[in-house]
């Protein structure tokens, strides 16, 4: 039988990876700003990174239970933070990039401002995984 409290453990690795492989192709078109594939790729990245972002919050928020006290619901309360950080972040990331594109103004400075919620949902995405790695790992949460 299938039980839903897999569903988030299953779901979350993938807007870890594709945020922040994602982010390195972004900095990575920086220095090679010749090859518009990077920035491409980091563009279609960001779209499917807050897909699952999306998906790895509503997961968390509906099939995993909240620790009731001790020192993991101090770490449990950051990783939730993080994770809801990361999902705005990326959101609104991705609608700016998206209406730049639609816009065709992906070339001015207006870009930076993408770039920004790009880094920021980065540095999120990789503290929340540390929280949740900390949560799984210290205290054998869903073990």
């Amino acid at each position: 039988m299938f039980n839903t409290d897999h569903l988030h453990p299953m779901i979350v690795h993938f807007p870890i990876a594709l945020i922040i492989v994602g982010f390195i192709a972004e900095v990575v078109s920086l220095f090679f700003k010749s090859e518009k594939c990077l920035s491409k790729t980091g563009f279609y990245l960001m779209i499917l990174g807050t897909l699952g972002a999306i998906a790895a919050w509503s997961t968390g928020q509906l099939f995993t239970e909240e620790p009731t006290q001790g020192e993991i619901l101090k770490v449990f309360q950051k990783h939730e933070t993080g994770a809801l950080i990361t999902m705005i972040l990326m959101i609104f990331g991705s609608s700016f990039r998206i209406w730049l594109v639609v816009q065709k103004k992906e070339k001015t400075p207006l870009r930076w401002i993408a770039f920004g919620f790009y880094f920021l949902a980065f540095a999120a995405v990789t503290f929340t995984g540390i929280m949740g790695g900390t949560m799984v790992y210290d205290f054998m949460m869903g073990q």
